[in-house]
């Protein structure tokens, strides 16, 4: 198959909204029950430590060669323990598309509509990221350049007509929170806004046609993403306040439904659920992406498309059973999925540059025997 490139410039909204994800929904309140009014320090601190990942991941592509984060994994580790991790992530990232699945037809059946079944919205949606992934990640960055600009309108027009309703007293006072709880949500915000961004060391560096701004859109992406997410939390707590917020299973949805205009700007919650659809879309397609990339690399296959049909099915059953109800979900967020992804996204980018130091010392000194000889 053709190797698809893509420009820097969509890397760069690519990052943005795949950190956006699901994160402006169920972030805030997650935040909010742990350390209540003090939930936006800890998406600012936690958006600034993420700098030194995306740091980690620069230094790890230039190790890469051109190759995916699996081809690279297998490379480095030999081929039955490269295989066996890149197993692991591929298991991984379709769990978490399927999941993602999940959310959309949670989030439409509870708040759109409740009479029609989750697996329904969970389909049709499945068909998009399916024909996506058949038309390559080039027709889709190019989709994103589209989705951008309408994107960031509404994101604007939200912000100005949410603003009149803000009370400060509901972030007072600052910094209320004791160290534990302010380093576990830290913690918990990164592994739902930055961990996952390992994902993207599948198409970064090899499908980035020029490597030194696709390494600047990387740290951009991040920071934009971060504003987004911290400006959704804040907007949450600060018009809600800490107890709505916390109570509520998508605090951003409820904060669009209080816009109201005079008598003619009302119900205006239609432009979040706008919003997430487009952001969640883009990170179910990259962890469906991922995991059928990933999935050709280990069986050697020279074409992907013939997994894409049986990889989208698994996902749609994947979506039915990952998650018995919102609570379940909730938990799994909280407790299982942030040490998951960690594994990968700290731990497998340390063990690989470990390796690839200790092979370039290795061949210096076999180097230095052979002169020596």
């Amino acid at each position: 198959m053709e190797k698809q490139l893509i420009s820097s410039r969509q890397f760069t909204i690519l990052v943005i909204f795949f950190t956006v994800g699901t994160g402006i929904l169920i972030i805030p309140a997650s935040l909010a029950l742990e350390v209540k009014q003090d939930a936006w320090i800890v998406a600012t601190i936690g958006t600034i430590l993420s700098l030194l990942l995306i740091k980690l991941y620069i230094t790890l592509s230039n190790k890469m060669m051109n190759l995916s984060l699996t081809e690279v994994t297998e490379k480095f580790l030999g081929s039955f323990i490269g295989k066996i991790i890149s197993l692991a992530f591929v298991l991984l990232t379709l769990l978490s598309s399927g999941e993602l699945l999940y959310f959309i037809g949670n989030f439409l059946q509870t708040e759109v509509m409740p009479e029609t079944p989750p697996v329904v919205f969970s389909i049709l949606f499945s068909f998009i990221i399916l024909f996506a992934a058949y038309q390559g990640i080039e027709v889709f960055a190019r989709t994103l350049e589209i989705l951008f600009p309408i994107f960031l309108f509404v994101f604007i027009i939200f912000l100005f007509f949410v603003s009149p309703q803000i009370d400060i007293k509901n972030v007072q006072p600052v910094f209320e929170v004791s160290i534990p709880p302010l380093i576990y949500s830290v913690l918990h915000f990164m592994g739902l806004f930055s961990f996952p961004l390992i994902v993207l060391l599948m198409i970064f560096p090899s499908a980035i046609n020029n490597l030194e701004s696709g390494k600047k859109g990387f740290y951009i992406g991040i920071i934009v993403g971060g504003f987004i997410i911290t400006a959704f939390i804040a907007l949450s707590i600060l018009v809600l306040g800490v107890t709505n917020t916390t109570l509520r299973t998508f605090p951003s949805y409820t904060l669009a439904q209080r816009v109201s205009v005079g008598n003619f700007l009302q119900r205006v919650e239609i432009i979040m659920a706008f919003i997430w659809m487009v952001t969640i879309f883009v990170r179910a397609f990259m962890y469906f992406y991922a995991s059928l990339i990933g999935l050709s690399h280990i069986l050697k296959l020279k074409e992907h498309r013939p997994l894409i049909l049986p990889l989208g099915m698994i996902s749609i059953a994947l979506s039915q059973i990952v998650h018995a109800n919102i609570i379940h979900s909730d938990q799994y967020n909280q407790q299982t999925w942030p040490l998951a992804i960690a594994v990968f996204a700290i731990l497998l980018p340390l063990l690989l540059l470990f390796v690839a130091k200790f092979r370039r010392l290795k061949n210096k000194d076999v180097d230095s025997d052979i002169k020596n000889v």
